[in-house]
């Protein structure tokens, strides 16, 4: 029966313990960095193959817009038009290019209201909850907080 190198009894040292036991700790080590350099080889190249799959996804969702912008010209030609039947060429324009401007007035209002709703671009809650935190690791209770 052959032992297996694990199993091998290794020679105590002078005090009592196994002589290789650096040599154990050097192994360890070294499968333990190895192990990471895999994880990190095998995220790299997930994370490639996620990239490429994003970037196309990115380029198609860009094309998608690219026509959908031409497709509300078109529409907004076809108003124009649709207006021109019954009123002058230029009116309809007008009519129609006087609607356009409200609906993006009224885009703008909203959006400018959403940003000054968000800003400052701070995490106000959670900044709160750090201050509480150290308040509560350094031993005082804040103002209307109860500590369980």
């Amino acid at each position: 029966m052959t032992a297996r190198p694990e199993m091998v009894r290794r020679e105590a040292g002078p005090n009592g313990q196994n002589a290789n036991i650096g040599g154990l700790v050097s192994d360890v080590t070294s499968d333990l960095s190895q192990l990471v350099r895999d994880e990190i080889q095998l995220a790299k190249a997930e994370l490639k193959e996620k990239g490429k799959e994003a970037g196309v996804g990115a380029g198609l969702f860009g094309g998608a817009g690219t026509l959908a912008l031409y497709g509300v010209g078109v529409l907004i030609a076809a108003a124009i038009l649709g207006l021109a039947t019954a009123l002058p060429a230029w009116l309809s324009a007008l009519i129609v290019a006087a609607v356009l401007f409200a609906v993006a007035a009224v885009a703008a209002l909203l959006g400018k209201r959403h940003v000054t709703r968000a800003t400052p671009p701070v995490p106000q809650r959670a900044v709160d909850g750090v201050h509480e935190d150290l308040e509560a690791l350094k031993g005082h209770q804040p103002e209307g907080k109860t500590i369980a």
